[in-house]
């Protein structure tokens, strides 16, 4: 097109008319309800969404709306999704509106974003003080430095505990003058049900084995247990049984725990899946049942999605970790569970600082190490063989703090995926 005086005449009535229209979607706004439709491909759609509640000049929210829409349709036009899936949702938390969505309701396998459900259900339903304790018990006297009894040791899932904990154990035997152990040893593994890996997890993933007692994360902790017993010359017998701790007459010897934000700056900043799985069953155990399932502790995460207005039974919670397949969820849904934890500050307070920084820590310690997005986005990664997947938070150069979701599903390449999920973060802190 020649850039003349006449071109420039001739399109000021088009450039008159789009302006008005910009602004008659400002005041028709209002009235539009602030969830997307299904088929959010139509920009026009996403624009009739009320862009601020927080006083802020409307005008310049649209207008800086407006250029992330365009940038986003550009990226969500890319070659790569011709033979791939995308699920993408943008959500302005401070104005409480949405800003882009794609896909946003496609069904997905999460990956390790599966965390998040894991996380924040955790700390509304247990708490930010809640602590993974591990028990030793003895039930039985101690006479001329021999012990008569039983003693028990209480799983508590905690994949913290190691050596300096199990040496805590060891000295309230020496403690209280216990030299021999003349009777049977017990490890209570009631906290969970026996499976030793999670559901729809594949064969060769060479995954650690889900046990209520661990050392230093592994399933090993009644064999240290006997080698520090042996270390410190206490007589004992040569094996154990499991069996859960009787109501009475036992007495408390000792305990161990780790907090909830210990576990998680691990299970987030490295995704960790055993860490993720630890807190899982905790939410099982609120039940006080003997052996709980997974189905127990998913059972807890579809009550919180359904409190954010979604039906559970749309969705599919299989695991704390998001290592398995049978997981299915959407972006729309983990930006309502973001939204909802941001809103808590008894849930926001602990999850936010455990989240990856981009640049900086965790899985995103290479990613996004430079642009507006650096050390800005604070997001859980998740990978699987053909699934990448991004959520998380990040604040806009308006000020407003973003809350996003990007589901890449039936990629060849993780770099591929990642490239795109940073330039879409690049766009949203811009």
């Amino acid at each position: 097109m020649k850039k003349t005086v006449e071109g420039f005449a001739l399109a000021m009535p088009v450039f008159f008319c789009i302006v008005y229209a910009c602004f008659f979607q400002v005041y028709v706004a209002a009235s539009v309800p602030s969830c997307l439709p299904a088929n959010v491909c139509d920009t026009a759609e996403i624009q009739n969404v009320p862009v601020d509640s927080a006083g802020i000049d409307s005008t310049d929210v649209l207008s800086w709306s407006q250029s992330l829409q365009a940038s986003l349709d550009e990226l969500a036009g890319s070659d790569m999704f011709q033979r791939s899936q995308l699920g993408l949702y943008v959500y302005d938390l401070t104005a409480d509106s949405a800003i882009y969505g794609f896909g946003q309701r496609q069904l997905m396998r999460p990956a390790s974003v599966q965390k998040l459900f894991t996380t924040v259900t955790a700390l509304a339903d247990l708490g930010g003080s809640f602590q993974f304790v591990t028990r030793f018990y003895m039930n039985g006297a101690v006479n001329d430095s021999i012990f008569s009894g039983d003693l028990y040791l209480k799983g508590g899932f905690d994949p913290r505990f190691g050596n300096d904990d199990m040496n805590a154990f060891i000295e309230v035997l020496m403690e209280r003058g216990i030299r021999q152990i003349d009777g049977r040893i017990f490890s209570d593994m009631s906290l969970k049900d026996t499976l030793k890996w999670g559901e729809g997890w594949c064969w060769d993933d060479d995954e650690r084995i889900l046990r209520p007692l661990l050392y230093n994360g592994k399933d090993i902790f009644m064999m240290k247990f006997y080698e520090k017993l042996d270390e410190n010359g206490i007589a004992h017998p040569t094996a154990y049984t499991e069996k859960q701790v009787p109501q009475d007459s036992v007495i408390l010897l000792a305990e161990r725990s780790h907090t909830v934000d210990q576990i998680l700056m691990r299970l987030l900043k490295n995704s960790d899946n055993l860490y993720a799985e630890a807190l899982f069953y905790q939410l099982g155990a609120m039940e006080d049942a003997h052996y709980p399932s997974a189905r127990v502790s998913a059972g807890k995460v579809n009550a919180l999605i359904r409190s954010l207005g979604f039906d559970p039974d749309d969705y599919n919670v299989a695991d704390g970790s998001g290592l398995s397949l049978y997981n299915y969820t959407t972006p729309e849904l983990v930006v309502q569970l973001l939204r909802y934890a941001w809103k808590r500050n008894n849930i926001y307070l602990h999850l936010f600082p455990a989240l990856p920084i981009a640049g900086v820590d965790g899985t995103l310690e290479r990613r996004m190490c430079s642009g507006n997005a650096f050390s800005n986005v604070h997001a859980k990664t998740g990978t699987l063989r053909g699934v990448s997947t991004l959520a998380g938070y990040a604040t806009a150069s308006n000020g407003h703090m973003i809350c996003f979701c990007i589901m890449n599903q039936g990629i060849r390449s993780n770099s591929a995926a990642h490239r795109f999920q940073d330039k879409v973060c690049q766009i949203i802190t811009r």
